[in-house]
């Protein structure tokens, strides 16, 4: 069983998504530590410790997730968390952006997974299959 860290970015609100996640992982037999909304990169690396996750998923659904997530390379390598998966998913930008230069971008952040706009269990079938081939 994996254990997952997510939770919800920065001044971000969005509730209802963010508890159809934590439901959907748990169905997916995930062990789920939700650190809820509005919550700073730095919290999140720190359930991580805490909890030894295998993946940290982010979300955010107001588009500002990078200006919280610029110092996600920095944290991975102060707290030595190179065996984590970072995901990220949502809407990850405010006005219009090229999926791809996004994805190039997130993962110059340190992101393994990221996932603009796409729907949860297709996200989710995607970070088991990365898992099921990392291991």
């Amino acid at each position: 069983m994996y254990k997952v860290v997510t939770g919800v970015v920065g001044n971000d609100i969005h509730v209802v998504a963010n508890r159809l996640i934590d439901i959907s992982l748990q169905a997916r037999g995930f062990e789920v530590f939700n650190l809820g909304v509005n919550t700073y990169l730095e919290e999140f690396i720190d359930a991580v410790v805490e909890t030894d996750a295998d993946v940290l998923l982010i979300s955010s659904l107001n588009g500002e997730a990078e200006g919280w997530c610029r110092e996600l390379q920095f944290l991975m390598a102060e707290y030595e968390l190179k065996d984590v998966t970072f995901v990220i998913g949502g809407n990850l930008s405010v006005g219009e952006s090229k999926d791809e230069d996004l994805v190039k971008k997130y993962q110059s952040y340190g992101f393994d997974l990221v996932f603009h706009q796409i729907e949860l269990n297709d996200g989710l079938d995607q970070l088991e299959e990365f898992l099921g081939k990392k291991s």
